[in-house]
């Protein structure tokens, strides 16, 4: 998949513990975790809003193209 979802990445930067980032975003730990392998398929705006204001960073911190 050319999309790489680099959350786990941000969350040991930030020192965010998945519990952590769940409680703050109000998003169940199974979909953040699918969030966070990369197996998701598609992610809400909202819910990435969210996450880039709970972690404090820009949706390119979190998601990279390549081919």
């Amino acid at each position: 998949m050319p999309i790489i979802i680099n959350l786990d990445v941000i969350m040991a930067k930030k020192k965010v513990s998945l519990n952590e980032l769940s409680e703050k975003v109000d998003i169940t730990l199974s979909n953040l975790s699918i969030l966070k392998t990369g197996k998701a398929k598609a992610i809400r705006f909202s819910t990435l809003e969210a996450i880039c204001k709970a972690l404090d960073c820009q949706p390119s911190d979190i998601l990279e193209y390549k081919e």
